[in-house]
């Protein structure tokens, strides 16, 4: 099923549907009602977010929009439009401005809450990330699940080198690390400019991560590349199955380990 997200259903509203026909729906647009609704349903729970009222005010639109499209069905298309006319329109406006008060992305419900990154923003951040990867996963979109894992991997890894260790100690892991060629050069200066594997080796050898987490990632490192143009055909890599879950299993695994 067609992922639909609320500012999609808005513009099907202004263009099908517009605000100065509301008063005047009857049922000569049953059809384009009856589209509103299937739209609405097809919107993850996790974007229908509003206040308190602008819930109650959106279930008792979509309530009577059902219940007169039910009047059209069985009362016959040729009954009066009682429930829009007496209310000049006010159903769909309610639908409209609380779908307005909706994002278009948000954490899915069953994403990990990550209380252990105090950030609040960076916290929100990853939590939609993840559940990007998840609805990337559930679309079968395996390289879209591949990369977006092995980038969350990189945001926390990061964020773990930059808040639980000192400089000098990351400097002596990195040294250590080229003396016995897990690393063939030393990175950038820049934490924030390091590739995937320079933040899984370091990490691991801090033991931020365990060694499985590790072995885990390593698999996932080379795919994160493929957002660069022209590499994956240069290297003749695909993201299938097995690449999605095994970079996913790399998040759960790093979150774990965090």
């Amino acid at each position: 099923m067609a992922r639909i997200v609320p500012s999609q259903v808005i513009a099907y509203i202004d263009q099908v549907i517009p605000a100065d026909s509301w008063p005047y729906l009857g049922s000569g647009n049953f059809g384009e009602l009856t589209g509103l609704l299937d739209l609405i349903d097809k919107i993850p729970d996790e974007l229908l977010l509003m206040d308190s009222q602008s819930h109650s005010d959106f279930i008792l639109a979509l309530s009577t929009i059902r219940a007169q499209l039910t009047i059209w069905t069985y009362g016959g298309l040729t009954s009066p439009p009682d429930l829009f006319g007496n209310q000049q329109g006010r159903p769909m406006k309610l639908v409209r401005n609380s779908l307005a008060k909706c994002p278009d992305e948000a954490p899915a419900l069953s994403t990990t809450d990550l209380t252990f990154i105090t950030d609040a923003e960076l916290r929100q951040s990853l939590r939609i990330d993840i559940g990007a990867v998840y609805g990337a996963l559930a679309n079968g979109e395996w390289k879209a699940t591949t990369v977006l894992a092995g980038s969350v991997i990189e945001v926390l890894l990061l964020w773990a080198l930059q808040t639980r260790r000192q400089q000098d100690e990351i400097d002596i892991a990195v040294l250590t690390l080229i003396a016995n060629g897990a690393l063939n050069r030393k990175p950038k200066p820049s934490l924030e400019s390091w590739d995937l594997f320079e933040y899984i080796e370091v990490a691991a050898s801090l033991n931020i991560i365990r060694d499985e987490t590790a072995i885990q990632t390593r698999l996932a490192k080379d795919f994160r590349n493929l957002i660069h143009p022209g590499r994956a055909n240069r290297l003749a890599q695909k993201c299938d199955r097995a690449t999605a879950y095994g970079a996913i299993t790399g998040v759960l695994l790093v979150v774990r380990d965090l």
